[in-house]
């Protein structure tokens, strides 16, 4: 059987994010990828300039029309930017009874342009958070979830990600690529303890897409039968190797996309 996932995200018309890289990472992953549009941006390697919102009752026959015919092994969840698409989509994973889910909850993109309407953030962390297999916030996500600072420490991580776990998320990935230390840690912490998965920081301005990425590279294990700990530790070796590659990529002037298929190209 082909093993297939879906992307319920934005696009980014650059390319190196959103839908667009969801797909290419399931395809560079093995896995058959379909997709949601849950909202349209204007975008590229600079920033984003505008944003189009896709009605809930499309995205709801979108997922209707996937989830129907399509036999689906996991999904994986980006940037939904309003209260009734993210409803539409609890009620979508409900409908047809999806239980692999990878919900990275983008609310900010690299080049720090905002992506999702603050009166949409509680309606996330009530209708989407439960319903995950895991969540992957990176340092300001997390911290913006829990209405707190941005975690200065792995000890710190780690608290936040249990107090994530308190509002419901089976499993939470912390990811810590916006630190500052001389590796790149990301803390697997779930109710049985915490996992570090860490390597060395990798020097390029590449990082456009970096967390859809990785979240579409779980989701991508996880269809194929991979335990949640190992689907964590697949996906981030697939990244870092894509970040060492990227510089190989000449994409734009500003920061450009992770290379999905260095092992290719």
């Amino acid at each position: 059987m082909t093993v297939i996932a879906v992307t319920i995200a934005g696009s980014d018309s650059g390319g190196g994010a959103g839908i667009q890289a969801d797909l290419k990472t399931f395809s560079a992953l093995g896995v058959y990828g379909a997709s949601v549009i849950a909202a349209l941006t204007a975008q590229n390697t600079q920033g984003v300039t505008a944003i189009h919102d896709v009605p809930a009752d499309f995205v709801t026959a979108q997922i209707d029309a996937v989830f129907s015919d399509l036999a689906v092994g996991a999904v994986k969840i980006g940037m939904l930017s309003q209260p009734a698409v993210i409803a539409a989509v609890a009620a979508g994973l409900d409908r047809w009874t999806q239980r692999q889910v990878v919900l990275d909850p983008v609310m900010v993109a690299t080049s720090g342009d905002r992506l999702l309407a603050p009166e949409a953030v509680e309606v996330l962390r009530r209708e989407l958070i439960p319903r995950a297999r895991v969540i992957t916030p990176n340092l300001p996500e997390a911290a913006a979830l829990l209405d707190t600072r941005i975690a200065a420490s792995e000890a710190e991580m780690r608290a936040q990600g249990e107090r994530l776990l308190a509002l419901g998320a089976r499993a939470v990935l912390v990811k810590g690529g916006h630190g500052a230390s001389p590796e790149a840690v990301d803390l697997l912490v779930t109710p049985g303890g915490v996992t570090r998965h860490a390597v060395a920081r990798i020097d390029t301005r590449n990082t456009h897409g970096t967390g859809c990425t990785l979240s579409s590279a779980i989701a991508a294990e996880l269809a194929k039968g991979a335990t949640l700990e190992t689907a964590v530790a697949a996906a981030k070796a697939y990244l870092t190797a894509a970040l060492a590659a990227a510089d190989r990529l000449a994409i734009g002037t500003g920061h450009g996309p992770v290379h999905h298929f260095h092992a290719w190209w």
